[in-house]
């Protein structure tokens, strides 16, 4: 106890140091009597809470709070005492703490939730509260060798699932390394054992293994005029026990039992020794990490490379700053710990964006436990670790598939794909992915490439952009097609021709836009989907108005009874037009129904909504097709049913070209059953074309299905 009086001495000065006197004071006096289950003085712990915090640097209204945590929860002293002595703000951490363990359960496991629920509700309001419960612990797990087994596993267990990575989200690794060996202690004792007894035989020869490269990388910095530290760094227990289970090694196969950091002063230092030390020792490959580039999200950052000796003996080496040197140790608490030397920490408020983004939807979960699994999700980096069969841990996204998976390995296994093993069996390709799974993919040579159904189910980014690569590069020319047949036809329906408003200067302003370098690589982004029809349509189209009278043009279907083709027996000099609901073409069996001021409106006859009108007595009328009517342009919808979606796009415009067809619209979509569905409406001269067209289209053994509908546009 006298241990942290004097290094509140050593730390502190002035009204700081005279406020954390009379907190130690204060927390002595109320515990006076109380004893903990070792037997010690209770006064004993928050004495070893304020340590921790002012070893962590936190400023002394979080080390008083330190001391006057537990007080009034177990002593007579009330909140009215703490804010009357020591201020508003202090009181504010202290209660932040009580309550955190106040409140009565009906179950273990709504406990377990509502707690951490709570953790992350006070976090909101001052994260010191956080980090005075997480030094809490971490004495709380120092002394659990006094408590029952059972209370030892059932602490260990919620520490290592929850305490350990909010830790580490807040970048505090000293805490985190610490509470993650205690919880292998108590949780694993005969491997926590194990690796004690074995590691320490082998200290010797490893620490004259690490001075002699430490010894090396010296020489490079002095070589390199660059001043800087170099030191070997034991890794902590539990990630070399993490590493033995996931890669399946046992302890002599793990080389790297201690990191060797190098601390320089600028980043441009750190890359220029990262190259040095590459052409000294060479890299293997995969391990190279670059997190100065990509910072984790509790913002760390270091160069890391695992490297081989010219004995074959590999080792892992990290490059840092010292500034990132201190957030590495020290997380969020460095914001504390050197805010006298900076007017302003720019990463303190990239730190607890992550906190703020829990708090948003933490009020909208209904109750505790799925806060609970939420926020798990959240502590862990929404990432799930995966493995290849040879031990190759993967990082994926939340929710990862084995395309994913297949994807981070090479883009060439994805783009093979075929099936996939997940920790032995054969799984579907949309199966989600948990960490831990041991994935093998299945490759085929004679596979043709993705689907484009894959684009709905992966969850990388990366994934998804090789996918469109793909379709970018193989499918070019069937890109091409559907891209110009869409465009014709939404400018058709709008009531221009895509030759009229495709000119050299209306594609050099589309260009602009785009960066397209010629009119294939233009339609080809519209067939893939890398810009929209109407996004390419509306600039041409605006060029055009501007630059061009617009001319009245035919659509077809509309027009005066003369010009449709139609002959409506009993009525001659009435309008005629086209019904929405089926679109008739020539060749149809048709009727006309006479409605009331709109003329007469053709119909098929076996138009759904004509036999509804049949009621409609004498309003129902024959009709036929006159000669030369298919002169004319109409349109037919289609639906293409099949288990790939890049498929049924593929054969729908090779056939529609090889036909001289136009698409003038198409939408794709899944159904319940995840199959693709191609709804498209085609401009042709008649029954004929159309019946042509779905027998072309279904006599290809991929497509499942292919069927006129009623409507189209």
């Amino acid at each position: 106890m006298n241990t942290v009086l004097q290094m509140i001495y050593d730390n502190y000065t002035g009204t700081d140091r005279e406020l954390l006197v009379r907190a130690y004071h204060f927390a002595e006096q109320a515990h006076s009597g109380q004893k903990r289950a070792s037997g010690e003085a209770y006064f004993i712990h928050p004495c070893a809470v304020a340590q921790i915090l002012i070893e962590l640097g936190l400023d002394s209204a979080t080390v008083a709070a330190a001391f006057l945590h537990d007080v009034i929860e177990d002593t007579p002293v009330t909140e009215d005492d703490i804010r009357r002595e020591f201020g508003e703000e202090i009181l504010r951490l202290v209660a932040g703490v009580t309550k955190l363990d106040k409140i009565v359960f009906k179950s273990r496991e709504e406990e377990e939730a509502e707690n951490f629920r709570k953790i992350f509700v006070a976090m909101a309001k001052d994260i010191r509260v956080i980090i005075i419960k997480l030094a809490d612990r971490l004495h709380n797990m120092r002394s659990l060798n006094f408590l029952s087994k059972e209370r030892q596993i059932k602490m260990a267990q919620e520490t290592l699932d929850i305490y350990t990575p909010l830790a580490g989200r807040l970048g505090i690794s000293q805490i985190k390394c610490e509470l993650e060996d205690l919880c292998l202690k108590y949780l694993e004792p005969e491997a926590f054992e194990f690796l004690v007894e074995n590691i320490h035989q082998k200290l010797e020869e490893r620490n004259k293994f690490v001075a002699s490269v430490v010894k090396e990388i010296k020489e490079i910095l002095d070589e390199s005029h660059i001043e800087g530290e170099v030191f070997g760094r034991p890794k902590h227990f539990y990630s070399i026990y993490k590493k033995m289970k996931t890669q399946n090694k046992t302890l002599d196969q793990i080389y790297d039992l201690t990191a060797v950091r190098v601390i320089v002063g600028t980043v441009d230092e750190c890359y220029e020794v990262f190259g040095k030390i590459h052409k000294k020792w060479k890299p293997i490959p995969g391990r190279i990490k670059d997190y100065i580039a990509t910072p984790k999200a509790n913002m760390y950052q270091s160069l890391h490379t695992t490297v081989v000796t010219n004995f074959g003996q590999p080792f892992e080496i990290q490059i840092r700053t010292f500034e990132m040197h201190r957030i590495a140790e020290f997380g969020i608490a460095a914001h504390w710990k050197y805010k006298e030397k900076k007017s302003e920490d720019t990463s303190f408020t990239e730190r607890l964006s992550w906190i703020r983004e829990v708090l948003d939807w933490e009020g909208g979960l209904k109750d505790s436990k799925e806060f609970m699994e939420s926020l798990k999700t959240e502590l862990y980096s929404n990432e799930l670790l995966v493995f290849t069969p040879k031990g190759k841990v993967i990082s994926l996204p939340k929710d990862a598939t084995p395309i994913d998976f297949a994807y981070a390995i090479h883009s060439e296994i994805g783009n093979r794909c075929t099936g996939a093993r997940v920790n032995g069996k054969i799984v579907p390709l949309n199966s989600v992915l948990q960490t831990g799974d041991v994935v093998e993919i299945i490759t085929s040579s004679a596979s043709k490439g993705p689907s484009w159904d894959w684009l709905k189910i992966v969850k990388s980014s990366s994934a998804r952009a090789k996918i469109k690569q793909f379709f970018k590069r193989e499918m070019k020319d069937e890109n091409i097609k559907l891209g110009k047949s869409m465009l014709e036809g939404e400018a058709k329906r709008r009531g221009y021709a895509l030759s009229d408003i495709l000119t050299e200067q209306s594609f050099a302003k589309v260009s602009e836009k785009f960066s397209f370098s010629n009119q294939d690589e233009m339609f080809a982004s519209v067939g893939y989907g890398a810009v929209t029809v109407n996004q390419v349509l509306f600039k041409l189209i605006d060029f055009y108005k501007k630059e061009v009278p617009k001319q009245p043009v035919y659509r077809g279907g509309e027009g005066p009874a003369d010009s449709s083709g139609v002959i409506v027996k009993g009525m001659g000099g009435l309008l005629t037009r086209f019904a929405g609901c089926c679109n008739p073409v020539p060749g149809d069996e048709i009727v006309g129904f006479v409605s009331r001021g709109r003329g007469v409106v053709i119909h098929r006859a076996d138009c759904p909504n004509v036999k509804n009108l049949e009621q409609e007595q004498g309003r129902i009328l024959p009709a036929s097709w006159s000669d030369g009517a298919s002169s004319g342009r109409f349109v037919a919808g289609i639906v293409i049913k099949a288990k790939d979606q890049g498929v049924a796009l593929s054969v729908l415009t090779s056939v529609v070209s090889d036909m001289r067809l136009m698409i003038t619209s198409v939408n794709s979509r899944f159904d319940k059953n995840k199959d693709a569905v191609i709804e498209a409406n085609i401009r042709l001269n008649g029954k004929q074309d159309i019946d042509l067209l779905i027998k072309k289209i279904d006599a290809d053994e991929r497509i499942d299905e292919v069927y006129r509908t009623a409507t189209g546009s």
